[in-house]
Formats: structure tokens, C-alpha cells, sequence
């Protein structure tokens, strides 16, 4: 069971860029998916969740508007779509999984996964 990241690099402010979880060894589809980010310093934070079976998207009010996660069941993956990143986006990015949670309760919280990828680095710098 892995999940790789991919689809980090340097962007201007402004800037949007599209990073990818890829799962192998299991399928996606019967998971719910979370995005976090961690930045130097700071703990790991959830910045959106999408669900199994209806796909219902949840976002933190910082990335709501600008980011959108979404599913490829065809390839096994989940997007993260950034749009009009910040500076205060830089981050390594982390995608993860869990068969039984409810997005919307415990989405966001970094115990509720068991599943996790390895990250990849965002960075908006002008």
C-alpha cells in the first residue's frame, strides 16, 4: 500500500500548480482523501478532504476558492488543483487515506489517516 506525491516545485505568487497522489496496492476510490501541508516550524495542517462514495469536497477557509481536490478513479489518483498561491502556501505537501472517516468531522486531523505519502515541496517566491 503507497501513495506517492508528485507535482511540487517553485511558483510565483499568483502562480497555481497541480499536485497528484498516486496509490498503489489498493484503490482510491474506496477511500476518503485528505490534503496537508506542513510548513517550517509549524504542525501539519488539513486543508481538504474529499469522500468516498457522493465526492463531496472540504476545504479550510485559507485555500476555499483557490484550491480544488478532485478524483481520477480511471488512474488511481487525486488532484489538488492551486490557484493564486501565496507566499504563505509554502509548504510540503502531504496526501492521505482512510477507508471509514467522515470528512467533514474528522477530515482535517492527521491521527485519522493510516495512510500517507511521502510529500512533496511547494514553494511561491517571488
Amino acid at each position: 500500500v503507497q501513495l506517492v506525491e508528485s507535482g511540487g516545485g517553485v511558483v510565483l505568487p499568483g502562480g497555481s500548480l497541480r499536485l497528484s497522489c498516486a496509490a498503489s496496492g489498493f484503490t482510491l476510490n474506496y477511500y476518503k482523501i485528505g490534503w496537508f501541508r506542513q510548513a517550517p516550524g509549524k504542525e501539519r495542517e488539513g486543508i481538504s478532504c474529499i469522500s468516498r462514495s457522493d465526492g463531496d469536497t472540504y476545504y479550510i477557509d485559507s485555500v476555499q476558492d483557490r484550491f480544488t481536490i478532485s478524483r481520477d478513479n480511471a488512474r488511481n489518483t487525486v488532484y489538488l488543483q492551486m490557484n493564486s498561491l501565496k507566499p504563505e502556501d509554502t509548504a510540503v505537501y502531504y496526501c492521505a487515506a482512510d477507508r471509514y472517516i467522515d470528512c467533514r468531522t474528522r477530515g482535517f486531523r492527521v491521527m485519522s489517516y493510516d495512510h500517507w505519502g511521502q510529500g512533496t515541496q511547494v514553494t511561491v517566491s517571488s
